[in-house]
């Protein structure tokens, strides 16, 4: 029987840190990583993709700000649905392509996803989650200034915009996806899935958030009743003490050690730690399943157990 697979692609798998930023870059990158994506599927495991959009939608936002003389300005959610559309379109071509040189016809379908968050989430008071670009100190201070922007320090990489990233409640059109399954690769909750809140009406209206795109892979995880959770990003192993002469990369991590590691701080929040804190939730919701971390070139030797941190119950 073949292994259910939910996938979480970092910012890595879309663009490179010498992007320019444009759709051609992105596609370049984006046909690396569907390789490594073609590979695993010709092993016979069933997938199902989420993507980030941080630095994607960040654009999109501020193109549609730039541009408010002239058409309006889209909010924020809007602006996350167009980011899942042209991302889930560039891995769409470049996974179909991948799949066709492996003699593979599965189909490959992105789905414009809704999520539920929890209107009251106190993550609404305390933006935490990057979009957009790097800045220097000084211009992240023009920006708030000007805009009002909230801005923070990235895990040493430079400042970025932070908004709101409230958890993943219910993912809206979850029946689609598990009708699709047994068929078709789909690209879903892309950027973490569009975010909305139920109203006192019980429909639905978008907010202006950002989910973690790991959390919304947990719950997708769950919610298809995958075997593994694999979230895949820049470094092979997770580490603690990390990029210091001590650092000590980690094979296998349960519950008790990650839970230690979090508490000393080891893992930086908006880059390792909600990988982590995903792959945790996912393995303590399902003890005999277990949850890897990786990067995107050692995927396959991680699920074969060659590499890799993997995260299990005990």
């Amino acid at each position: 029987m073949s292994k259910r697979i939910v996938i979480a692609l970092g910012g890595n798998a879309l663009q490179s840190k010498e992007s320019d930023g444009t759709a051609r870059s992105q596609m370049e990158v984006i046909k690396e990583t569907t390789k490594h994506i073609a590979e695993i599927s010709e092993k016979g495991y069933e997938i199902a993709l989420v993507h980030g959009n941080g630095p994607q939608v960040g654009r999109i936002v501020l193109a549609s700000e730039a541009a408010k003389d002239v058409t309006p300005v889209m909010p924020f959610d809007v602006c996350g649905a167009m980011s899942q559309g042209y991302i889930g379109y560039q891995m769409q071509q470049g996974l179909k392509y991948a799949l066709n040189m492996r003699n593979s016809d599965t189909p490959v379908v992105t789905l414009a996803t809704q999520i539920v968050v929890d209107q009251n989430d106190p993550a609404f008071n305390k933006p935490t989650k990057p979009i957009g670009p790097f800045y220097t100190k000084e211009e992240a201070e023009t920006l708030s200034a000007e805009k009002g922007y909230a801005m923070k320090e990235d895990a040493g990489r430079g400042f970025r915009r932070v908004v709101a990233s409230p958890k993943p409640v219910r993912i809206v059109e979850i029946d689609s996806v598990k009708k699709l399954w047994d068929s078709t690769i789909v690209v879903t909750c892309g950027g973490g899935g569009i975010p909305v809140v139920e109203n006192s009406h019980g429909e639905l209206e978008g907010t202006a958030a950002v989910i973690d795109k790991d959390f919304a892979a947990e719950l997708l995880a769950e919610e298809v009743n995958a075997d593994v959770l694999m979230i895949l990003t820049e470094v092979e192993k997770v580490a603690v003490n990390f990029n210091t002469p001590d650092q000590k990369n980690i094979d296998k991590m349960c519950l008790k050690e990650a839970t230690k590691h979090i508490e000393d701080n080891q893992f930086a929040p908006g880059s390792m730690l909600p990988k982590v804190e995903a792959a945790m939730k996912f393995v303590r919701t399902n003890p005999s399943k277990k949850a890897i971390i990786t990067s995107i070139d050692k995927a396959l030797e991680a699920l074969e157990g060659k590499t890799g941190t993997v995260i299990t119950f005990n």
